[in-house]
């Protein structure tokens, strides 16, 4: 039995497509249609889910979307009539598209795909509960939820236990944690639903300051870990910003225009929402565990992202065990949406996992064989090398070892926000200047911003406080205490004085805090790439090496090798590794485009 999930309409539009309960595959619209984050309808995930099922769309049995609009349409109404006439702007601006679009999902459905079979709703932190313990490596397991919004809750906890979900409690709308954080995005300059890792990453620069005002004055906290928001600071319910006039001068001025200097203020505030943020979500595991009694927890939702609350879930919490669904946002939603249907309308057993989650490495995407790699390359009269498979691992290495910035697709493109070897930039992590070459000159965004490791499973104690393997990228763990360097004072150094300071013998993955954003890498999930690193290690006895998203900023990761190629040549990439295929900067043809792509590219 095929069944089809999709989310879409909001933000990270997807589709997902799982047989049998077995998850086939799983992709993000932004990477086909080259729009970050975009909430357009998926057709094209959506064909590329079908053809890699190797069915047509009639063959589906059932297709489910991941949110209930008619909810979501209520809660906008209601709180259009209680903000009245405060929001006729964003009323005018909202209304053609549900009135157009949204809430005729069935209709659309049907006019983009010619399914014409049966089409179920999940509510969306049901699809959230979903896509966090179906997949999970547990046969039970409590699990929470947390994000800005679905049709009203915006935080919910529950148990699940083989095929069965019960979700116990609920916050609603407007009080949200997701929200609360991203109004905080928005004041320090940074993109809503984009930039919110930005601000996690700023934390580390500033002292917490703010944070008993932040408690006092613009919400309240409970020891369950439910939050009410003071609303006299925000605009989000019936205006086009997140924060007013009050929370400005409340917190010293105005917002920080986009692309401005960032002073200690952004900084301060950054630290004190971080701190905020993680108290809360201990709060909330707390009480979830007292709750549920149970010794493993699953999350999903997109304030999971923020891996360092999650490192302190793992470190500090009452949960023996914890699993972070690996596209924990919106687009995660198809994939839940879709198990729920499987699981929970129909019924159907769970296996036990044994201690092995399904998410297959979050490797869901489309491939590119080495065949269609080769024709591309010889199409276009590009240079490239064939690796033999023997020394593939070793050449590539050496690249590293060298100094080289390398472009790395391999494989299976991965489902979810955080590229993990198969569409990513790989750079030395021992030398200093690599964390600002590739900030710079690679993403081209600001040079605070840390990169993640991707180390070796078998040797990620040897580097980090961690006694468990990270294979998504969403625990923060400390560099151990040997493998750092003692720090002077920050007492009159600026930001970049801070950030060249050289705090480990791996500079370029260790944060301002000595932390970093770790992704194990297994042999089973990802030979090649496990190959690349072991390589490195035997030539430089680093099992470690950095890793970043292949995209320029405001782009998406890419998918294609024509993607690839292009993300190479525009930057100072060096080295460009697409499946058995390496190409040389200094060998290709000049790149000459039409226009400037920065102008074009939507800055996060």
């Amino acid at each position: 039995m095929y069944i089809l999930g999709i989310s879409c309409f909001y933000h990270d539009s997807a589709a997902c497509i799982v047989k049998d309960g077995f998850i086939l595959a799983a992709a993000q619209e932004e990477r086909f249609t080259r729009k970050k984050h975009d909430p357009r309808f998926p057709k094209n995930a959506i064909q590329y889910c079908i053809e890699e099922a190797g069915i047509s769309v009639q063959d589906l049995q059932y297709l489910v979307f991941y949110d209930k609009p008619f909810l979501t349409f209520e809660r906008l109404l209601l709180t259009y009539l209680t903000v009245a006439p405060r929001g006729l702007r964003s009323w005018r601006e909202a209304m053609p598209l549900w009135l157009g679009q949204k809430l005729y999902i069935p209709k659309i459905i049907k006019a983009e795909t010619g399914y014409e079979g049966d089409i179920l709703y999940t509510e969306h932190h049901e699809a959230h509960a979903a896509s966090a313990f179906y997949p999970s490596p547990f046969q039970e397991a409590a699990i929470l939820t947390m994000d800005g919004v679905g049709e009203w809750a915006t935080e919910s906890y529950g148990f699940g236990k083989g095929k069965d979900i019960t979700l116990l409690k609920e916050l609603h709308f407007p009080d949200s944690l997701g929200l609360l954080y991203s109004a905080f995005t928005y004041f320090t300059g940074f993109r809503v639903n984009s930039g919110e890792y930005k601000l996690m990453g700023l934390a580390p620069y500033g002292m917490p300051r703010y944070r008993d005002l932040i408690l006092s004055e613009v919400m309240d906290v409970n020891e369950d870990g439910s939050i009410r928001l003071n609303l006299s600071y925000f605009d989000f319910l019936g205006g086009l910003r997140m924060t007013n006039n009050r929370f400005a001068k409340l917190f010293g001025g105005p917002p920080r225009k986009p692309e401005t200097q960032i002073t200690q203020r952004e900084m301060d505030i950054a630290a004190s929402i971080q701190s905020v943020t993680e108290e809360v979500v201990m709060k909330m595991a707390r009480h979830v565990h007292k709750e549920t009694r149970q010794k493993n927890l699953c999350l999903a939702g997109g304030v999971t992202l923020n891996c360092v609350a999650n490192g302190r879930i793992l470190r500090e919490g009452p949960f023996e065990n914890i699993w972070i669904q690996p596209a924990a946002g919106d687009a995660g939603g198809a994939l839940g949406a879709a198990l729920s249907v499987w699981y929970r309308y129909l019924g159907n057993e769970r296996a036990n996992p044994n201690g092995y989650d399904s998410q297959r490495g979050s490797y869901l995407g489309p491939s590119f064989p080495n065949g269609i790699v080769r024709e591309f390359l010889e199409s276009q009269g590009y240079t490239y090398h064939e690796l033999a498979g023997s020394s593939r691992a070793r050449v590539i290495a050496e690249q590293i070892a060298a100094g080289k910035i390398v472009g790395y697709m391999a494989g299976r493109m991965e489902f979810g926000p955080r590229a993990l070897g198969a569409r990513s930039i790989l750079g030395d992590p021992r030398r200093e200047e690599t964390q600002t070459t590739m900030n710079l000159k690679i993403k081209y965004r600001e040079s605070f911003r840390p990169f993640a490791p991707s180390v070796l499973k078998e040797k990620v104690s040897d580097y980090f406080n961690i006694d468990r393997p990270s294979p998504y990228m969403l625990l923060v763990a400390d560099v151990k205490e040997e493998k750092r360097f003692p720090q002077p004072s920050d007492a009159g150094l600026s930001m970049l004085e801070r950030l060249k300071v050289k705090r480990s013998d791996i500079p370029a993955v260790t944060h301002l805090d000595y932390s970093a954003r770790l992704q194990s890498v297994n042999k089973r999930d990802k030979p090649d790439y496990h190959a690349v690193i072991s390589e490195f290690e035997k030539l430089t006895g680093c099992a470690v090496i950095v890793n970043t998203s292949f995209n320029v900023r405001g782009e998406p990761i890419i998918c294609t090798p024509e993607d690839a190629y292009r993300c190479f040549m525009r930057t100072e990439m060096d080295t460009l590794v697409i499946e058995d295929c390496i190409l040389f900067k200094e060998e290709q043809p000049p790149w000459e485009e039409v226009g400037d792509w920065r102008r074009e590219l939507e800055l996060d």
